[in-house]
């Protein structure tokens, strides 16, 4: 069997489970001077005042119409809100993405003067939720507060009933947190090339806890798997906490888990820190060094956390929304939060965002692929 991990996507303890075009430049049809005039290239003609080419006429009413067009959404952007606004969130009450959601709520309400409400939407991976953001409105009352499965789920799911890229208006990508690699001390592994070593001394030995088959921390791993060229057995749990106490109790040897749980289990000295799947080092853990550091770039992996809006929103209100946003995660109350939840905050803009949804939505996928990955 290649590098990768065992098991394909069964949900068993002992063998584990384990995705402008722009209109060419109009031209004057014909040389200067043709059209009404029988006179080409006489001496005379040269001396007359240039002539309006066609294509010049059409992209000034293009232009003009254009404008006409925009001004509206201008203006409407300027005294929007002008009614509720609901932030959804695909989640349960209670998670990051939730905490986050309510935070940016309260601040937006208080700069709207608008009621700004966080409806919880679960279900399906986030499916359900996100679905209901996709089909809603293009006017900017009803926004999505996203995870890192937005861009995972395409390629677990093929039949979703709206595209994650496609379908939404990126508005800011507020938060991050990056996976960490982490084992149990009865292993006796105490850095990378200690865990390289093992994983070649016996492909498939060594196994690792993950919150379920897809879930960020197994697609983590079988990332990492396949740049270094290795075997692990995925041991898939049904969440994250009994994915913990697997690994805490020396059930499972190791897995790729979020900072905010790792973090403390770390410093306790309960689990083991290996690296740090980010470009950078992690600041509540700065001895840790990057897989990157070490000879692996290309196995970054971690949660970001950021605001969607439908498809086709006016460019006028997504730059409200994108101002609006940015200054209440900016605001001092909403910062602490974010930093005491374990996260750094972030501000990555639409164009940006948008183009990190559709890399991400490619690399995800191309890792389930390669791992044979299938839900259960």
């Amino acid at each position: 069997m290649g590098p990768g991990l065992r098991g394909g996507g069964h949900h068993h303890l002992d063998r584990g489970g384990g995705r402008g075009r722009h209109r060419p430049r109009l031209r004057g049809e014909g040389p200067p001077g043709c059209g009404a005039c029988p006179y080409l290239g006489r001496a005379d003609e040269r001396l007359a005042p240039p002539r309006r080419a066609a294509g010049a006429r059409l992209v000034d009413r293009r232009a003009v119409l254009a404008a006409g067009l925009a001004a509206p959404f201008a203006a409407r952007a300027q005294a929007w809100p002008d009614r509720p606004v609901r932030i959804v969130v695909p989640y349960a009450p209670g998670g990051p993405t939730d905490i986050l959601a309510r935070s940016l709520a309260a601040a937006l309400g208080e700069a709207w003067r608008q009621p700004v409400v966080v409806e919880n939407r679960p279900g399906a991976g986030s499916a359900i939720g996100t679905e209901v953001v996709a089909r809603a409105p293009s006017d900017g009352t009803t926004l999505l507060f996203a995870a890192t499965a937005h861009v995972m789920n395409p390629a677990l799911m093929p039949h979703l009933p709206f595209d994650a890229v496609r379908d939404f208006t990126a508005i800011l990508n507020c938060a991050f947190h990056p996976m960490l690699l982490v084992v149990h001390p009865s292993t006796g592994i105490s850095g990378l090339p200690g865990f390289i070593a093992a994983a070649r001394a016996r492909p498939g030995g060594l196994t690792m806890g993950s919150a379920g088959v897809g879930n960020a921390s197994h697609l983590a791993m079988a990332l990492f798997a396949s740049v270094a060229g290795i075997e692990l057995t995925h041991v898939p749990f049904s969440g994250a906490a009994p994915a913990q106490a697997a690994v805490l109790s020396g059930q499972v040897q190791g897995g790729f888990f979020n900072s905010t749980v790792a973090v403390p289990q770390i410093r306790d000295g309960r689990l083991r820190g290996i690296a740090t799947a980010d470009a950078k080092r992690w600041r509540e853990v700065p001895d840790l060094p990057t897989l990157a550091e070490l000879g692996y770039p290309g196995a970054e992996a971690g949660s970001w956390y950021g605001v969607l809006a439908p498809a086709r929103l006016p460019p006028p209100l997504v730059a409200r929304l994108h101002a609006d946003i940015l200054a209440a995660m900016r605001q001092p109350a909403v910062r602490e939060r974010v930093i005491a939840a374990g996260l750094d905050p972030l501000e990555t803009g639409p164009a940006e965002f948008q183009a990190q949804l559709a890399a991400e939505v490619g690399k995800w996928d191309r890792v389930v692929k390669a791992a044979g990955i299938k839900p259960d």
